[in-house]
């Protein structure tokens, strides 16, 4: 597991949720993959990542079997979290048309961390 912040654990650990439209990956669109801040678990691709407009990094899809999703017990909202360490990313939702999937994976920017192709690329080779 890797080191956390204070800010990063009241939001990973205790379930909080950042401030809209601060996160560092609200408006970020490079190519590569975003992985869980504590475990580095590949969790989204670049390639999924669309502007939803609602303050956070928003994904269509998550890379399988890496995202666990947990309906709250108000059974209103469906929280996602990192299927290896259980990190709470945020939330999902459904049938808001915003893409052909339907579906907008909203997640805290201090919940990932991105990896540029670049850097994905030069272990491949």
């Amino acid at each position: 597991m890797n080191h956390l912040t204070p800010e990063e654990e009241a939001i990973i650990v205790h379930k909080g949720t950042e401030a809209p439209f601060r996160g560092e990956y609200d408006k970020f669109y490079k190519d590569g993959i975003y992985v869980c801040k504590r475990c580095d678990t590949p969790l989204f691709s670049s390639k999924t990542k669309f502007d939803a407009g609602c303050g956070w990094p928003a994904f269509d899809d998550h890379i399988p079997g890496s995202v666990t999703q947990i309906t709250d017990s108000d059974g209103y909202r469906t929280e996602i979290v990192c299927a290896t360490c259980n990190a709470h990313l945020g939330y999902v939702f459904t049938g808001e048309q915003m893409t052909e999937k339907n579906t907008r994976h909203c997640v805290n920017s201090i919940s990932i961390k991105f990896i540029p192709a670049e850097v994905l690329l030069s272990f491949i080779i």
